[in-house]
């Protein structure tokens, strides 16, 4: 060791390391077996890498194959799309199966594990059609007073008031006089709300109607027979008293028709102008103790039975 305390030998540590090509600096070559290779060039690494490129050029990408849901050439199983469409688990889903509930085009499913296309083919439950794609489907108690339209320019309570914050649009199915209270449903499923409203169809819809009384033991058939209106015949399919209390009335009217305020005009008409009106079902869907202003969200039965309602 020479004065202060400095090698008389090759020096070691980071120096070394440092004039052996350490971050930043040129390499001077790399011992192999005992010997000295030089460096590598930039252009010689250039060279290489335009070689290779050339050997593989011309030749077809490498396709992963498709493993992901629902991928074309195997389609997605069964119990898999019915879970997705809020039937339970996958066992679940499987059990229905287990049990012949379930139909792909018409045809009981007997084996589990069966690939389907969810975007083609028509899956069944119970005979009730499975809404297989992302629709939504709700029912709103509507409140007196609320309109019904989605958006309002002028402010007003409208249906969109109590749909805010959905991961989608919605539209109404309908309308109900802003006075008039009850079920209206809310979907993004176009043509089934089309279906329910065109009167090719005939959806029945139920309604409770206060009003003042004495009323005559023929108010019913009169109703059942056609009133006339400024528009033409209006006709109820069902009419009955459910509760009398003094000269109060609730009526019970059942129809298939959707002009506008339709039940008030007929029973004003007949003489017996409406304090309160209440949409009690529309189809099979019915308002139960569902209370004013809540949104339900409807059930898978209750979806299958509004679709096989119009043929869907």
């Amino acid at each position: 060791m020479g004065p202060g305390g400095s090698h008389d030998g090759p020096k070691s540590g980071r120096g070394a390391s440092a004039r052996g090509g350490a971050k930043g600096g040129p390499r001077q070559g790399q011992q192999r077996g005992g010997r000295t290779e030089p460096a590598r060039s930039r252009e010689y690494e250039t060279r290489t890498e335009e070689r290779n490129r050339d050997r593989y050029a011309g030749k077809p990408d490498v396709k992963l194959p498709k493993t992901f849901p629902g991928a074309e050439q195997e389609g997605e199983r069964l119990q898999k799309i019915l879970a997705r469409a809020g039937y339970g688990s996958r066992r679940a889903c499987e059990e229905l199966v287990e049990q012949a509930r379930v139909e792909v085009n018409g045809e009981i499913v007997l084996e589990q594990g069966l690939r389907v296309d969810p975007e083609k083919d028509e899956i069944k439950v119970d005979g009730l059609t499975v809404a297989t794609q992302s629709y939504q489907f709700f029912s709103l108690n509507k409140p007196a007073g609320v309109v019904s339209t989605m958006e309002d320019n002028e402010g007003r309570q409208c249906l969109g008031d109590y749909v805010t914050n959905r991961e989608t649009r919605l539209f109404h199915v309908g309308r109900l006089d802003t006075e008039t209270e009850g079920v209206i449903l809310l979907t993004n499923h176009g043509e089934l709300a089309h279906r329910l409203t065109h009167p090719k169809y005939g959806v029945k819809k139920v309604y409770l109607a206060h009003i003042v009384g004495p009323i005559p033991r023929d108010l019913g058939k009169q109703l059942k027979d056609g009133i006339q209106l400024e528009d033409g015949y209006a006709k109820a399919d069902h009419f009955r008293v459910v509760e009398q209390t003094g000269k109060n009335y609730l009526v019970e009217v059942t129809l298939h028709e959707g002009r506008k305020h339709i039940v008030r005009r007929m029973l004003a008409e007949a003489g017996f102008p409406v304090d309160k009106l209440v949409r009690v079902a529309f189809g099979p869907i019915t308002l139960g103790d569902q209370k004013s202003g809540w949104l339900r969200r409807l059930s898978n039965t209750e979806v299958g039975m509004l679709m096989a309602e119009v043929g869907l």
